[in-house]
């Protein structure tokens, strides 16, 4: 786990402060970093060590912290938090760096904005990483009302849904704001069709814990798009593939290719 926090800086986009980082080489070809639920750049992308190894690999690494989360604004309304908003956010962080195309990483409720961000702006997005979500990108993941319930009960004792003890225990670990995060997790589940999936011509690789619980398959979010590979991350499970050594080969090889 690499500690050592980058400077972040700021943005405005939608009436909304928007804190991002932006290391590595400022020469190299550029990466966006898009986070996952109740998560945050530090806690997904500098942590785990993804900006060090993206970063000695030659890239420019630019992350961003999602509406409702890390130092960025956090609205309450749900309505905020639709997959094709954040993703406007994305573009916007973008446009406000004048960088015309860039390889987008995002995992799990990140993936799923990368894909809102490559289908409206495909001229945007070189290459796509999606990390934990394969065909719950388009089937679904399950039921969330729960975990929304959790974020927002009296304490943690009082939450007995798995799932829900899960997120609220990693929600308090990261300080999150639990209220914003109830509003996204409401607002953000839409789901993308296979036929939206398909249209998608950009180079994909999505890469899933195999004891993933959440994500769904790799191999069949795969099969219903152009150019993408599926990627079995080994023994890890949602919360733990995201740092995984093998991902980050796999990672480091596909942009070398893209």
């Amino acid at each position: 786990m690499n500690l050592n926090a980058p400077a972040f800086s700021s943005f405005v986009h939608d009436d909304l402060e928007l804190f991002y980082f932006d290391e590595g080489n400022p020469s190299g070809e550029p990466v966006l970093l898009i986070h996952g639920f109740a998560s945050s750049a530090l806690v997904n992308w500098v942590h785990p060590g993804w900006l060090k190894t993206l970063g000695d690999a030659g890239y420019r690494v630019i992350a961003i912290d999602n509406r409702g989360h890390g130092r960025s604004d956090k609205p309450r309304d749900p309505e905020a938090y639709r997959p094709w908003v954040m993703a406007e956010d994305a573009a916007a962080l973008l446009d406000h760096l004048r960088i015309p195309e860039a390889h987008v990483m995002g995992y799990s409720m990140g993936a799923r904005i990368s894909v809102f961000l490559a289908l409206k702006h495909p001229d945007r997005v070189r290459s796509l990483v999606l990390g934990g979500l394969g065909s719950g990108m388009t089937d679904g993941v399950g039921e969330w009302d729960p975990i929304a319930d959790a974020l927002v009960a009296p304490s943690l004792e009082d939450v007995s849904h798995e799932r829900g003890r899960m997120f609220r225990a990693f929600a308090e670990q990261t300080k999150s704001d639990r209220e914003a995060l109830a509003a996204c997790i409401r607002g953000s589940r839409d789901l993308v069709t296979k036929q939206d999936m398909g249209r998608i011509e950009a180079p994909a690789l999505i890469g899933v814990g195999t004891k993933d619980d959440i994500a769904g398959s790799p191999q069949e979010l795969a099969a219903v798009m152009q150019h993408a590979t599926p990627l079995d991350i080994p023994g890890r499970d949602h919360m733990l593939a995201v740092g995984d050594r093998v991902f980050k080969k796999a990672v480091l090889e596909f942009l070398e290719g893209a």
